[in-house]
């Protein structure tokens, strides 16, 4: 396998750090736990099928400790008992917000009702923020064949992994 070119953020400079500091903006305080938020990143990849994307955030979740039992429910998360109703509720949303030609409301009222028991207006706007980031990140690689674990070899790969594990605890 070979990548139809080369990551399209790599080649812009300008681009890479628009999406970085968008990327960390999301993530602060936001009041939504950083294991949370790998979940979601998981989900959404698995969705629109990211290799890279799916290999990276299993990888986090790996780091900071999470469950074989999780990691591989992730994607029948509706019928796994491993995951509590704040993660369902924010995997739910995820995946709507994900999904959104799917359906014609592509985020239903019973959707956004259940994430907000859990979650305030902050960390629903950071939830919805993640989704969209790491939907922009998926769309990228899948859109340019990237490979998966190719990016695991690079400097940035591991001062990003080291960053994001130590983040996520």
């Amino acid at each position: 396998m070979e990548p139809r070119l080369a990551l399209p953020a790599n080649l812009s400079p300008e681009a890479m750090q628009a999406l970085m500091a968008l990327g960390a903006a999301a993530k602060q305080e936001n009041g939504v736990p950083a294991l949370t938020l790998n979940l979601v990143y998981l989900r959404a990849s698995q969705i629109n099928g990211c290799s890279v994307c799916v290999d990276m955030h299993a990888r986090t979740l790996r780091q900071i400790g999470e469950t074989d039992e999780r990691l591989i429910a992730v994607g029948a998360w509706r019928d796994a008992p491993y995951f509590t109703a704040a993660e369902r509720a924010a995997l739910a949303f995820a995946e709507a917000a994900t999904r959104l030609a799917d359906r014609s409301d592509p985020v239903p009222d019973d959707v956004w009702i259940e994430a907000a028991q859990f979650y305030d207006q902050k960390a629903l706007a950071a939830l919805a923020l993640n989704v969209a980031v790491i939907n922009l990140w998926n769309r990228l690689n899948v859109s340019t064949r990237q490979i998966a674990g190719q990016w695991v070899k690079s400097a940035e790969a591991k001062k990003w992994q080291a960053e994001h594990a130590a983040a996520a605890r």
